[in-house]
């Protein structure tokens, strides 16, 4: 059975490099450090935190790294040096646990960095580091296990990602490691010796539930309403009484405009703003809340 991931420390860094080129062995060789990206992550929870660094590394970029990342030697000559950046980056990852994939590659080239600068440091000494390819190797013996592949196995949108770029692939590793690590892989029962367990006391849960599929209970439509209501009053949003006459366009066009207020919604009107034309379309389902907002209260009338 897998081995699932356990945390090592709450405060994660989620972390990508791009770097001039690489030896064929993936060490660093002459090449350097281009873009250094970083996300935080406390438990399991995105704090909105981010670190992008651009580095000039006094050399020029191979023409099979440029294809990969698309970062011109001309705009790199504008970034500032290692040893500049070197302890905004520092404060950012100490003490943390580093999340990487295929962390071999980009700590080698971080504690190359660190040894080029006199920095009497590595990685090891000031973070722990978690593989995402070890998870994933364990996960999915034998299946293509790059970032890509377990973007579209775990369905993470990836669609952004035109080109490699050190922030965009954290942001999306961090993404791909909650969807790995999520939820209970197993049960864990106190006394489980009358069942099939693993050797670390673990529950097999397919032992217990079988091909049987656990029933979801959707709400009803009156639960529905309610919680609608609920909301709408949170948000101080007016729930608007409609005559019986009144055309389903009319229904959402006042629903509009009391989400989001009569000034932007006239906003919208006049100047068809595409953002607010996009907002919009999220809120194709106005009428339908509508229904379910007047269906609850119906049914609370009837009672």
């Amino acid at each position: 059975m897998a081995e699932i991931y356990t945390e090592k420390n709450q405060r994660k860094v989620v972390l990508d490099t791009e770097t001039t080129g690489k030896c064929e062995d993936g060490t660093p060789g002459d090449h350097r450090i281009i873009e250094i990206g970083c996300v935080e992550m406390l438990g399991r929870k995105l704090t909105g935190r981010k670190l992008q660094l651009y580095i000039n590394p006094d050399r020029p970029v191979d023409e099979e790294a440029y294809k990969v990342h698309k970062i011109s030697d001309e705009f790199l000559a504008t970034q500032p040096r290692f040893h500049e950046v070197f302890q905004e980056f520092y404060d950012f990852i100490a003490g943390a646990e580093l999340i990487i994939h295929n962390a071999r590659f980009d700590v080698g080239f971080i504690d190359n960095e660190f040894r080029l600068n006199n920095n009497n440091i590595k990685v090891d000494n000031i973070c722990s580091v978690t593989d995402t390819l070890d998870i994933a190797r364990k996960k999915y013996p034998g299946q293509r296990i790059s970032l890509d592949a377990l973007c579209s196995k775990l369905n993470v949108d990836a669609s952004a990602r035109t080109s490699h770029g050190a922030l965009l692939d954290a942001e999306i590793l961090a993404e791909v490691f909650l969807a790995m690590t999520g939820g209970q892989g197993e049960f864990e029962f106190n006394s489980a010796s009358s069942l099939r367990t693993s050797g670390s006391g673990h529950v097999d849960r397919g032992f217990i539930l079988g091909d049987r599929k656990i029933p979801v209970i959707l709400p009803s439509v009156e639960e529905e309403g309610d919680d609608i209501i609920y909301q709408m009053k949170l948000k101080r949003i007016e729930i608007p009484t409609f005559d019986k006459d009144m055309l389903d366009a009319d229904c959402i066009i006042a629903l509009r405009s009391n989400f989001f207020g009569d000034e932007k919604y006239m906003k919208y009107q006049e100047a068809k703003e595409e953002s607010l034309i996009n907002e919009l379309d999220k809120r194709s389902s106005l009428y339908d809340v509508y229904k379910r907002v007047q269906q609850a209260k119906v049914n609370r009338a009837k009672k």
